[in-house]
């Protein structure tokens, strides 16, 4: 039991972990119904910046709010100059755009950060604390709290704010936006510079457990498509309880599922992804579309 316990804390707090990415792939598919690959190396840079700032002798908790403010800007700056020019073009070409966003950044990182993997300060203990007969360490908790703090901010911004219902109603329906004079293109340039934002806070909860190097969020990103796809890729709060359940279920899969082991930890999530697409290609919480034909 107490084993029980301390995988599903440690999966909730890898799932929070998801969850952030998993959000911030889902507000820009809101935006543009556009899958960002680039989302994960957008966060892993964002990451690097954080740790150069620290190295430079900022606390961490300043740190922190001013990674934020810079990965909001570069998710901005990349709209306007990247993604503004084919906005219009066919999700084709966009996909490929991301792609090639995605090589350009972990290129850039390599560039100026170098290969080697570097140890990334947390602010958390790794001593533990005995829940109820198991010992879970403050690092998960704390790991937990700080994604569960930026959720519920990510939330009360989008649905009791006036930005919020402006951005989302620019989102979805463009057109009648641009009647009411809702500068749309600008909107979506704000929820980039959100997303980004948002994917920056699972890189720099992720980077203390693993190593910091360019290719940080390769597998995170793995298992953020599984939870966005899990709770409907439209959906903010499926993004977060489909990256709850994926932390928790690939923790469980590996502890208790004999051929799965660390090894193919990652091969749940992709099996999460392949299953929910045939079962119920909405996900958890995913509006069913109709078509006319």
């Amino acid at each position: 039991m107490q084993e029980f316990i301390q995988l599903i804390v440690s999966g909730l707090a890898n799932g929070g972990i998801y969850a952030s990415l998993a959000l911030a792939l889902v507000l820009i598919y809101n935006a543009m119904g556009l899958v960002n690959f680039a989302q994960g190396e957008m966060a892993m840079f964002a990451t690097f910046i954080a740790f150069t700032l620290i190295d430079r002798g900022l606390s961490y908790w300043i740190a922190l709010p001013l990674t934020l403010v810079i990965a909001f800007a570069g998710g901005v700056v990349i709209e306007r100059v990247v993604i503004r020019p084919v906005e219009r073009a066919p999700v084709l070409t966009l996909v490929i755009v991301t792609l090639g966003l995605a090589t350009l950044i972990n290129g850039t990182a390599g560039f100026l950060f170098g290969y080697s993997p570097r140890e990334f300060p947390s602010p958390f203990s790794v001593r533990a604390v005995n829940l109820l007969g198991a010992f879970v360490s403050y690092r998960d908790l704390g790991v937990i709290a700080t994604s569960a703090v930026v959720l519920v901010l990510i939330y009360a911004l989008l649905q009791r704010t006036t930005l919020g219902l402006t951005m989302r109603a620019a989102a979805y329906h463009p057109e009648a936006s641009r009647l009411l004079g809702v500068r749309v293109s600008w909107m979506l340039a704000l929820g980039w510079g959100l997303a980004s934002a948002v994917g920056a806070v699972s890189g720099i909860m992720v980077a203390p457990v693993l190593v910091l190097d360019p290719n940080l969020m390769q597998t995170i990103i793995i298992y953020a498509f599984a939870a966005a796809v899990l709770g409907g890729v439209e959906s903010p709060l499926g993004a977060v309880v489909g990256g709850l359940i994926v932390g928790v279920t690939v923790n469980l899969a590996g502890a208790y599922v004999p051929f799965v082991g660390g090894d193919l930890q990652l091969a749940v999530a992709l099996a999460i992804i392949v299953a929910v697409l045939v079962v119920k290609p909405n996900g958890l919480f995913g509006r069913a579309t109709v078509r006319n034909v």
